[in-house]
């Protein structure tokens, strides 16, 4: 098999394992269950990724791969954006909420993963502080605050937008306090 089947086939196990662990759960998504939704067999599947966990893992660290080139260019609140409305075709952001929320679940109730995530979420924490040096530099963010707690902020925010959104809340009118949160880290011209 050439390199581009292989990514090819890599890809088509990560979307279906997606859309499989944000609608069962990381326990709900059966070996049946992510054989029906990559239209893959067990040996498909587990050719490319060793278990269950590794996949999972792999496909939080997509995410994350994902989210941090957004931060790169755009900023981590544009992230929160894109999670209530999102920015490129075919993003289904509920797929991306079910990875987030199985995640934060995972990193309370078990150690082992806790381990083995904190090395692949520092990706995000380092997109997002680069993001502000870069913004501080420019003369855009606020220099009364340091950046690592900047850094902070928006990552507790986030992590809030998520916890909202999984608990049904309505997304109605969340773009305004996007706003206040964006308009929280720029620097202000002071009058005088």
């Amino acid at each position: 098999m050439s390199q581009d089947h292989l990514d090819a086939r890599r890809r088509q196990i990560l979307d279906g394992a997606r859309a499989c662990f944000a609608r069962h759960g990381y326990e709900g998504a059966t070996v049946r269950r992510l054989e029906e939704a990559t239209g893959l067999s067990r040996g498909a599947i587990f050719h490319h990724f060793r278990d269950k966990e590794s996949l999972f893992l792999a496909l939080a660290e997509d995410e994350t791969l994902r989210m941090s080139e957004v931060v790169a260019e755009q900023g981590l609140v544009q992230v929160m954006r894109n999670l209530l409305a999102p920015a490129l075709p075919g993003a289904h952001p509920a797929d991306w909420l079910g990875t987030r929320l199985e995640v934060s679940r995972r990193l309370r109730t078990d150690p082992e993963f806790r381990a083995r995530w904190a090395e692949r979420s520092e990706q995000l924490t380092t997109a997002t502080r680069e993001r502000l040096l870069r913004q501080r530099e420019a003369g855009k963010l606020r220099d009364d605050v340091d950046v690592d707690v900047l850094t902070s902020f928006l990552e507790l925010v986030l992590e809030g937008l998520v916890s909202h959104l999984a608990m049904g809340l309505p997304a109605d009118g969340l773009g305004p306090v996007l706003d206040l949160v964006e308009e929280s880290v720029r620097r202000h011209r002071r009058s005088g």
